[in-house]
């Protein structure tokens, strides 16, 4: 028996990698996507600076519409994990799912994405935060929902500092907790911190609870109660199967890629958070625009395309 091979195969079903199947199956190539359903944007309850949505929109309501859409022009989303990636010698790549299923494809487009760190909090307690904003983990899409509001940011070090300092223009009302004990950072960092009114508290920061409208940060010197409160603890990056198959990532494990999203191993491109930049939707829309397209002319470089 002869195995189907795809022309595309996306793996991951976020903003990125539904993109890219909408854009792919237009120009009549033969993709699926494969979504172990994790996608960060799930996770958002309401999204305010995501274009064209003046009164926001849900997370999930986006994925759903943009699956739908790839359907309609025939990129079914099939759930399941990718649990490796290779490729035979004939150039093809084969995908093992975590249900047993080996998929085939010519060309295959990573949009993992990333997982972002949580401080210690029950999962229940996660999720109502997320709903009512009391957790907030992108600074950059929802800073402006705490304008004016007490904020607390958890982490420290450049990247709690730069966090903190970003989110001073929002909001006078600024405190960064360490997440373990001392803060680690330079003199200049703490003078910095100082100038702009910034707090800090030591940790470790014991689990998060919510009591009434606040979320409640314990510390050594006592449960500090916030507005809204940003983890700054950093994301580990979901680009495991394209470094196991040979391409290129940073010491962070964010995808390296050409101005085309080409990764080091031919045939093989990535898009969204997974590749280093802004972690935005409208970015990684943009990137899997720019990858389907790339791979649709690479495509066309191997054979003719045409109906």
């Amino acid at each position: 028996m002869i195995e189907k091979t795809y022309d595309a195969l996306v793996i991951g079903g976020g903003p990125a990698g539904l993109t890219a199947a909408i854009y792919l199956t237009r120009f009549h190539l033969d993709t699926l996507v494969v979504d172990a359903g994790k996608s960060r944007a799930a996770l958002i309850p309401l999204s305010h600076n995501h274009a064209g949505y003046p009164e926001g929109v849900r997370g999930t309501d986006l994925l759903a519409d943009m699956q739908e859409q790839a359907a309609l022009y025939g990129a079914p989303v099939t759930p399941g994990a990718v649990t490796k990636l290779d490729r035979h010698a004939d150039g093809r790549f084969f995908a093992e799912l975590d249900g047993g299923t080996t998929l085939f494809a010519h060309s295959v487009l990573l949009a993992t994405g990333v997982v972002n760190k949580r401080p210690p909090i029950d999962d229940d307690v996660h999720h109502e935060a997320l709903e009512r904003g009391l957790l907030r983990y992108c600074p950059v899409c929802d800073g402006y929902e705490v304008t004016d509001r007490k904020v607390g940011i958890i982490g420290t070090g450049s990247h709690g500092m730069k966090e903190a300092v970003f989110l001073r223009s929002y909001t006078r009302d600024v405190t960064l907790i360490s997440p373990d004990a001392e803060h680690c950072l330079s003199d200049e960092e703490i003078a910095k911190l100082d100038e702009l009114g910034v707090v800090r508290v030591a940790g470790p920061c014991d689990r998060l609870r919510i009591e009434g409208d606040s979320l409640i940060v314990p510390t050594p010197q006592g449960g500090l109660a916030f507005d809204s409160v940003y983890p700054a603890l950093g994301s580990d990056i979901r680009s495991r199967l394209a470094v196991d198959v040979g391409a290129d990532a940073g010491d962070d494990g964010c995808m390296h890629v050409d101005d085309h999203q080409r990764t080091s191993v031919p045939g093989l491109y990535a898009a969204g958070d997974v590749v280093i930049g802004l972690d935005q939707i409208s970015h990684a829309m943009g990137a899997a625009g720019v990858a389907a397209t790339t791979m649709r002319n690479d495509l066309a470089e191997k054979r003719a395309l045409v109906r």
